[in-house]
């Protein structure tokens, strides 16, 4: 789509005059309560203009500022990007960006604009959340803000917002958020399943690591019969010794291998289609528009492509069916580079064959090599995807041309969190990635580029969060978010950055946030050992097996585990606790919760952990607060790494480190106060009255289990939580009262520390 670049920027540019003024002044994180409810259903208002950029929104997971090349990083073995860096050097590259520690948080702020403190999100999302801790129906999400604006909303691949266990809209929760459409993956703990190593049922599990036949020469076969989930068959033979393993081409293409065997009719009765394998097979779930559900079982075609394939498959068929005049935003969501990790399709990559197909998927140094070969993977998908969608197109050699005067597409590439420590690329700190608020797990590569910017090729240094992306999605569509959002929100102007080289930072401090969501009757995630370190941050035991990490909790079966309880071990604590009773050495914990705030100077980094304490034979609440210096410098930072604390108890009253902290240490303690106790108010308009009545009425008669209006978080909405809302009617919630992170868990006294 094309359009007249000089008329449809002075028009926009214009327009948005005002709501640049309206939102310059936001210095800080905090919003202004505006009041009012939230529909959670549709908003059909369409005052749409063709003043309105589109809006292609790209979602890199678990992929780090420590992978990128094109921002000065990517350690000894960068993944080759060139894609992407083409996009980066034809708009902004923020170098300064925070994300949360996690997906499921991340993806709230972005689309909510809201900090995890507000909502409840704090961490992934597993199948034993409530729907407490999962995106309100009530808020006021991306698509139901630009719907204001006339867009027409999708999102494809990982969603991760919510989970349909606990939550009364079931495979429908993307609809229920907003999205017009929605064509991706509601897995059961919000991530892909663990890979099928049986390769389809034609081997015993634990065969093959990587859920495909690899060559004869690698232990497979070079010949063998390729079966597909619609009852065809072929036979595939190795072509020669530079070619794809015949079992990894059927597997590619979304069948299953049946090594060194002819095609049989029937197929025989241990080739499953129903195995459900990492990246590859995938039951796919499609929200119509008007909230129609469909299911795509995992033997259809479409559930059996590579996710990074599949999200750009299905948003280039979405985009081009879009009418022309109306605005759209598309959300394309990559699965990539989370874990499982695996060999991506072969013809996505430049790498040697033999070199991809030797690679052991249970293997630590192994899934370094596999992790890039999933970025460069993903690079190609946004390449296509760019081309196909006519937002770029290709010179003869194959490389991206991308002119962004040339259409009127706004493009936002971002990753969701810290890059799983495991994989980080030095020199950043592999012991605090991902699942933690210090830099390695929050510091994020962001890119805008489009119509908008203004000289592009450019890097702004100035702090952003990802809460601000809500903002500049409102911003594009010419709409004020901190106006039209009755609630507080959390996101800065963006716009100026765009318009303005030399616009100076909106932000005087940062903020991120991790913890455990809220489940019933105080239940937390088991614990899960990976390598010395123990973590509830996995919520499932194959998600932590998926990590290469041990299950303590309920399903333990690893032999390290023998003599523990039937049901498991709660806590990290208490695997301590067992291991010291054992004469066995205890392993590093990582913090339940864990939460930052920085200036342009100095960053602290406060942790709560649950420790075994071996004198009192008890777990207890430990609190530490470290103070760090922190830059960006390229390409070695200074990262907020274990021994580089400043010593607070030594500073002078007067020094800048003090005073620096002190305002830190108050401002954290007000972000953290930000949301107020409102029991009975489930739509979250900060009063308690007839509106909640109905709303539990609903979801009490329709559903009865986990909803927003279960306010004694037993996971089932009933007469007690009827009771909640009549002990509380017509209170009104303005002001907030202290939060504290233990309020989530049992109570046990705190210690207090200070480094």
């Amino acid at each position: 789509m094309k359009l007249d670049r000089k008329n449809k920027l002075s028009r926009w540019r214009s327009a948005q005059f005002a709501v640049i003024l309206s939102v310059l002044f936001s210095m800080h994180v905090s919003g202004v309560y505006a009041g009012g409810q939230s529909d959670p259903n549709h908003d059909n208002t369409n005052s749409a203009t063709s003043d309105s950029p589109n809006i292609l929104f790209i979602i890199m997971d678990d992929v780090g500022i420590d992978q990128m090349r094109i921002f000065g990083y990517g350690g000894a073995t960068p993944p080759a990007t060139p894609n992407i860096d083409q996009l980066a050097q034809s708009g902004i590259r923020f170098h300064n960006t925070w994300a949360m520690p996690t997906c499921s948080t991340s993806r709230s702020v972005f689309f909510t604009g809201r900090m995890p403190v507000r909502t409840n999100v704090y961490g992934a999302l597993g199948p034993n959340d409530l729907a407490n801790s999962m995106v309100s129906p009530f808020e006021m999400t991306a698509p139901k803000l630009l719907k204001k604006k006339g867009y027409k909303s999708a999102l494809f691949g990982k969603f991760h917002l919510a989970l349909q266990a606990n939550n009364a809209a079931g495979l429908a929760m993307p609809y229920d958020l907003g999205w017009d459409y929605f064509s991706g993956w509601l897995d059961e703990t919000g991530d892909p399943s663990s890979i099928d190593t049986s390769a389809g049922g034609v081997s015993p599990e634990g065969t093959w690591s990587c859920g495909f036949v690899p060559d004869e020469q690698h232990g497979g076969a070079d010949y063998g019969a390729c079966y597909t989930g619609n009852g065809v068959c072929g036979e595939l033979s190795k072509t020669g010794s530079n070619a794809p393993a015949p079992g990894r081409l059927c597997r590619d293409q979304g069948g299953i291998f049946d090594p060194g065997k002819s095609c049989q009719s029937p197929r025989p009765d241990y080739v499953d289609f129903s195995i459900l394998s990492g990246h590859y097979v995938s039951p796919l779930v499609i929200n119509h528009e008007h909230g129609d559900v469909e299911q795509v079982p995992p033997e259809d075609p479409r559930s059996r492509r590579y996710r990074a394939q599949a999200v750009v498959d299905d948003a280039i068929d979405w985009i081009g069916k879009h009418d022309s005049v109306e605005p759209w935003m598309a959300t394309v969501s990559f699965a990539s580079a989370h874990t499982p990790v695996m060999q991506p399709p072969a013809d996505e990559l430049q790498t040697s064959i033999d070199v991809v197909e030797n690679l052991d998927c249970g293997n630590f140094v192994a899934q370094r090599a596999l992790t890039n070969l999933m970025i460069e993977s993903m690079d190609t998908e946004v390449g296509r995807l760019l081309v196909d969608t006519g937002v770029a197109t290709r010179a003869a050699n194959g490389a991206l041309i991308y002119d962004p005067m040339q259409n009127d597409t706004m493009v936002i590439a971002v990753g969701d969190n810290g890059t799983l420590g495991s994989v980080v690329k030095l020199p950043f700190d592999a012991s605090r990635a991902k699942g933690t608020a210090y830099q390695t797990g929050v510091w994020v590569p962001l890119i805008v580029a489009g119509p908008l910017v203004n000289s592009p090729d450019r890097i702004v240094s100035a702090m952003v969060n990802v809460a601000d992306l809500f903002a500049l999605f409102g911003e594009i569509a010419g709409i004020d978010a901190h106006k039209a959002v009755p609630r507080p929100i959390d996101s800065v102007s963006m716009l100026p950055y765009l318009t303005e080289p030399d616009q100076a930072s909106l932000r005087s401090t940062n903020f991120t946030q991790v913890g455990p969501n809220l489940q019933a009757n105080n239940g937390v995630n088991g614990p899960c050992v990976i390598q010395t370190a123990c973590t509830q941050i996995p919520p499932s035991k194959s998600v932590c097996e998926d990590n290469n990490g041990v299950w303590w909790g309920e399903g333990a079966d690893d032999p390290v585990t023998e003599g523990i309880p039937a049901g498991g071990l709660p806590r990290c604590c208490d695997v301590n606790a067992f291991r010291t009773a054992q004469g066995q050495d205890t392993y590093t914990i990582v913090p339940d919760f864990s939460t930052a705030i920085r200036n342009n100077l100095y960053k602290i980094v406060q942790n709560t952990t649950w420790i075994y304490n071996e004198q009192n034979d008890l777990c207890e609440i430990d609190l530490v607060t470290e103070f760090f210096n922190i830059d960006e410098n390229v390409p070695v930072p200074t990262l907020d790494k274990d021994g580089t604390q400043i010593d607070v108890s030594a500073l002078p009253p007067d020094s800048e480190e003090k005073v620096n902290y002190d305002s830190l240490m108050l401002e954290l303690e007000q972000m953290l106060s930000f949301t107020p106790n409102c029991p009975g108010d489930g739509n979250i308009d900060s009063r308690v009255n007839s509106e909640d009545i109905s709303g539990w009425h609903y979801y009490a008669h329709t559903w009865g289990l986990s909803s927003v209006f279960d306010f004694n978080l037993d996971g089932l909405t009933d007469g007690a939580d009827r009771l909640v809302i009549a002990k509380n009617r017509n209170m009104l919630c303005r002001s907030g009262a202290n939060y504290k992170p233990e309020n989530h868990s049992a109570q046990s006294p705190a210690k207090v520390h200070h480094r």
